[in-house]
């Protein structure tokens, strides 16, 4: 069997009952690095051998676990924080696993994006997680006009060097919340429009690990992406300038100049 396990993304005191009961009984643990995984083996009495399973071993040592799962062995796999398979290695064992017809079964708990939610005081129905962002700053663009098409709230993670970069890029006054440090001593969550969290994190460098709540909204960029994609759809059905525009004028209710501006 192969267990799922999650752990604390900051207090160790939010280690599950079960899922100590679980790493105690297991043949190995696998985890991202031994010796963060070893202080809440420590703080729990746990004695199980520790495997190093992360993004730049985890394809070559994928075979070795699988042999070990047919043979009936119990592994559990952690994180360094949090769930894993949620932005950290898990999927591509997971998915050989089941491959393999070999049980799989997760123990829940912490994860730091579902505690921002919570913490962001938007309307949390839908939502979507997207990880990670992208760093190249061309593929950001791209990845948040997506990002701000979607009818619901976004969640994301962003390192504090670049969390600046983000808040210029979207739009001043859609709404954001900015959570760090997570159940730490230093938690904090910020909410307010992007203008207003980027003058903030101008005047206080932000430091920590970030989690990027973005609201839904009906501001200027989502309404000028959505423009562009009918302007696209027109344009390859063969519809001519002058009928895009009137058409467009009217469905958005926009004067017919900003429409040819956008036509070019």
């Amino acid at each position: 069997m192969l267990y799922l396990v999650a752990t604390p993304i900051g207090n160790l005191g939010d280690m599950s009952h079960r899922a100590v009961e679980v790493l105690k009984e297991v043949d190995q643990i696998l985890c991202e690095d031994t010796r963060t995984s070893q202080v809440l083996l420590n703080r729990y009495d746990i004695k199980k051998p520790l495997k190093p399973y992360h993004k730049f071993n985890e394809k070559e040592a994928e075979q070795a676990i699988l042999s070990r799962l047919k043979e009936g062995k119990s592994i559990a796999l952690i994180s360094d924080a949090g769930t894993p398979g949620i932005s950290d290695p898990g999927e591509t064992l997971v998915k050989g696993a089941l491959e393999n017809d070999l049980k799989v079964t997760a123990i829940p708990g912490p994860s730091a994006f579902l505690m921002a939610l919570q913490l962001s005081g938007f309307e949390l129905s839908p939502f979507q997680f997207v990880g990670f962002l992208p760093k190249k700053s061309g593929e950001l663009k791209k990845y948040l006009t997506e990002i701000l098409l979607y009818n619901g709230v976004s969640v994301a993670y962003e390192s504090p060097h670049r969390l600046i970069k983000l808040l210029e890029l979207l739009p001043p006054k859609r709404e954001i919340s900015v959570s760090r440090e997570l159940t730490k001593k230093f938690e904090e969550t910020k909410r307010g429009t992007a203008d207003s969290l980027l003058s903030h994190f101008k005047e206080h460098p932000p430091k920590g690990e970030f989690v990027v709540v973005i609201n839904k909204g009906s501001d200027t960029l989502l309404q000028d992406a959505s423009l562009e994609e009918e302007i696209s759809r027109l344009q390859k059905n063969g519809a001519s300038k002058s009928a895009i525009t009137r058409e467009l004028s009217q469905k958005f209710q926009l004067p017919k100049k900003k429409i040819a501006k956008l036509l070019g």
